[in-house]
């Protein structure tokens, strides 16, 4: 009977690992293509708004999520609607134009390094709205150092910092939205559907707020420009990758991995962009920025040292 109890347990620790794991790796793939939008949006922006790359990508993302799974989603509990809209509001519409605005009034590099920052803010409002401080040990703010280091390495390489209040303070209200956001998505994971569900009814709301919006910007519902391939295809990268397929794994590893360990992942993205940039448009790696990658890496690994630890402590029970 206690061998079976203990085999009951390994074979518990093997699944929630795995489980992790697999959180691990979602993160990570959603992480590794929203850093590699940027070439898409560069080049879209050559034909359209930012305003109408934004609404065109995510109606895109909601529409390949309805095909690939059409059941609908039957809430339980009517002020459900209220995170849902709560989350398409921030993770959708105010996100995205805040990091769109900012990057009119500020540099690109500045906005990388500021939204950087949206860990230390999920981290905050984990701890003092849901009580809640899992993860947020000294590894956690060291590594948060040790990455906001790498990451202004590699976006300035040694250039002096270029401060722009506006457009600066813009994305900083951008990640305080992300951070927002995350949190929106761990209490709608706590409600058991299914994920594309919830992610295409936060697609919903998003659109929805965003409809509004295009009354003060310069919108036109003109789709020639698609007529081209090359805009054809980046649209829906960004439609089909970016956003059906990188918000439903996005959701999954905060369902699995908790808001925080999943915001860790975030610092990532300018690494990712640099490797992309080396391997795609054959550019250079200074030793600056060969510096911060590792700086940034080291950041995250310290960052999410807890958990790893905690692997260990299930394994030796």
């Amino acid at each position: 009977m206690s061998e079976e109890f203990s085999n009951i347990k390994k074979r518990e620790k093997i699944r929630l690992e795995k489980k992790l794991n697999l959180g691990h790796l979602a993160a990570l793939i959603t992480i590794v293509i929203w850093a590699t939008t940027f070439v898409s949006t560069k080049i879209l922006l050559e034909s359209f708004e930012p305003i109408e790359i934004l609404l065109f990508r995510f109606v895109l993302g909601y529409i390949a999520l309805l095909l690939v799974y059409p059941k609908p989603l039957h809430v339980k509990d009517k002020r459900q609607e209220l995170y849902f809209a709560l989350a398409g509001l921030t993770g959708i519409c105010t996100y995205y134009l805040l990091e769109n605005i900012a990057l009119t009034y500020t540099q690109a590099s500045n906005v990388g390094v500021v939204i950087s920052v949206a860990p230390i803010f999920t981290a905050l409002l984990s701890r003092f709205f849901l009580k809640d401080r899992t993860g947020q040990g000294p590894g956690f703010y060291a590594g948060f150092a040790l990455a906001i280091i790498g990451i202004m390495l590699i976006s300035f390489e040694g250039r002096a910092l270029q401060l722009n209040p506006l457009g600066d303070l813009l994305a900083l209200l951008a990640a305080l939205v992300w951070a927002c956001y995350s949190l929106l998505g761990r209490k709608i994971a706590s409600f058991g559907y299914n994920t594309i569900q919830t992610t295409r009814r936060t697609f919903a709301y998003g659109i929805g707020f965003m409809l509004p919006t295009l009354l003060f910007f310069d919108f036109s519902w003109d789709l020639s420009g698609l007529s081209s391939p090359v805009n054809l295809f980046n649209l829906l990268y960004l439609g089909l990758g970016a956003s059906a397929l990188c918000f439903v794994t996005w959701n999954y590893a905060v369902k699995t991995l908790g808001a925080l360990k999943t915001s860790i992942y975030i610092y990532l993205v300018p690494v990712i962009t640099v490797l992309f940039s080396v391997l795609i448009l054959h550019e250079t790696i200074t030793l600056v920025s060969a510096a911060g990658i590792l700086l940034t890496i080291a950041g995250l690994a310290v960052s999410q040292k807890g958990e790893f630890n905690n692997f260990k402590t299930l394994k030796s029970k």
